[in-house]
């Protein structure tokens, strides 16, 4: 990620003025978050790097910031993630939650650029931005916001704006939740083809919060387990299955707007063409799985380990059939198979959009076993699918193998319009279609 580190003039591009930013698309102080204003890496002398910012594999290509959803969503799945989940500190005011969105808009708009958050100049105070990612190309950077139902108590008088559907999850089948990683009044995901571009996303954004924020929990993805785009290739997961084959993509626009956009049905206007965002941390207990012979992997699963494709017959892509029996009247595909709990044919026509990745957190110092699994994210137009598939899958055959051990859910509002579209970020009339500044409208008010 690279930006101005001098204060010469001609250096770099010129920032974004604050008043712009609010003005015209103050997304986080809006309750709207997207990932990236579209161009380049932005490169001493303004430079683009060779082959221009779009080309085929290009790391310094950027994300649009502005957009009627947040990027990070239906953005297709980068490589890396760092996600974290963090409370408001005892004693910060409505004012002071206020303040810090309008500056976390400034530093997201810059950071998804390819721009440090401000110039490190200054040598008797501390830098701006914290640096790591000085000179590494922004890698497709989006950064996405939601807030967690505890954000909407007593303390910011914000209990009338909250959505009837943002609450905690019920207990939920495989589960024994760890509270060191659960809830939190925000959430930040930061994705990214980069792993440091990624993880400097959400540093400096906490950095920003310190006094008003604090860490709750952390999460480090290093490889995407679905795909959001047609164009991806499905990639695998730590059991060695290819994850997210049966995925919504971006392109299916119909089903995007009936399972993942949140429209008229919600009950708060400012939340319309924003999304619920639910996240689990669940546990594989690898070496139990890789113990296991081939055909019962297979079995349990629902596919073929290589190819994916369902046992049923045919290739990756071919739907799988869910009736097909074999010569002695048991179906090809078992009852308990992952892939028929999980489908949407057996859960009423339910989807989600997946967005998850593999994780690991060391050794387990007392068992010496892998810490690792599947970071779960998904987004979807009202957590209720969610709670639906997860209690189909209380008889999944899967379930020997993973635990549930870490749990969230966030409403993401709709992104915001840069300035001169004629609609303003604190006045909702101005976009029937996302009226996204209600939240912090309300903020204002204090």
């Amino acid at each position: 990620m690279t930006g101005p580190a001098t204060g010469e003039p001609g250096r770099g591009r010129a920032a974004p003025s604050r008043r712009q930013l609010l003005a015209g698309a103050g997304v986080f102080g809006a309750g709207a978050v997207a990932g990236g204003l579209a161009g380049s890496v932005i490169r001493p002398g303004g430079a683009e790097p060779a082959g221009g910012a779009d080309a085929p594999g290009d790391p310094g290509q950027t994300v649009p910031f502005y957009d009627a959803h947040q990027a990070g969503i239906a953005t297709p799945a980068q490589d890396r993630l760092a996600f974290g989940s963090l409370n408001v500190v005892a004693g910060a005011t409505r004012a002071d939650l206020r303040d810090l969105l309008r500056e976390w808009t400034t530093a997201a708009a810059r950071m998804t650029s390819g721009e440090l958050i401000g110039e490190v100049t200054t040598p008797y105070a501390p830098p701006v931005d914290t640096g790591e990612a000085a000179g590494s190309p922004v890698a497709r950077l989006t950064i996405t916001l939601g807030y967690g139902p505890s954000l909407f108590d007593h303390r910011f008088g914000l209990a009338g704006k909250k959505p009837a559907a943002l609450v905690q999850l019920p207990p939920l089948p495989n589960e024994s939740l760890d509270p060191d990683y659960t809830g939190g009044d925000l959430c930040v995901q930061a994705c990214s083809d980069n792993p440091l571009v990624a993880f400097h996303a959400v540093r400096n954004l906490a950095r920003l919060g310190m006094g008003v924020l604090e860490h709750n929990w952390m999460e480090l993805g290093f490889g995407r387990t679905s795909t959001t785009a047609t164009a991806q290739a499905t990639p695998r997961n730590l059991l060695g299955f290819k994850d997210g084959t049966r995925n919504i993509k971006a392109e299916q626009t119909r089903l995007m707007d009936d399972h993942v956009w949140v429209g008229p049905e919600t009950d708060q206007p400012w939340l319309r063409g924003g999304s619920y965002l639910v996240a689990r941390k669940i546990r594989i207990f690898v070496e139990n799985w890789d113990r296991d012979y081939l055909q019962d992997q297979e079995n349990v699963i629902g596919r073929v380990k290589i190819s994916g494709a369902p046992l049923s017959g045919g290739t990756e892509f071919t739907s799988p059939d869910f009736a097909a029996r074999d010569s002695l009247g048991q179906p090809v595909i078992p009852p308990d198979a992952h892939v028929r709990l999980a489908s949407f044919e057996h859960n009423g026509g339910t989807r989600i959009l997946r967005r998850g990745y593999s994780f690991t957190d060391g050794i387990d110092p007392q068992a010496g076993t892998l810490l690792g699994g599947l970071f779960f994210i998904a987004f979807m137009k009202n957590p209720a699918q969610f709670i639906q598939i997860q209690s189909a899958l209380a008889a999944d055959a899967l379930n020997e193998y993973i635990h549930h051990t870490g749990s969230a859910v966030f409403a993401c509002p709709p992104a915001s319009a840069p300035a001169g579209t004629g609609a303003t970020t604190y006045s909702p009339d101005s976009r029937p279609a996302g009226p996204n500044g209600r939240v912090v409208r309300e903020l204002r008010s204090g």
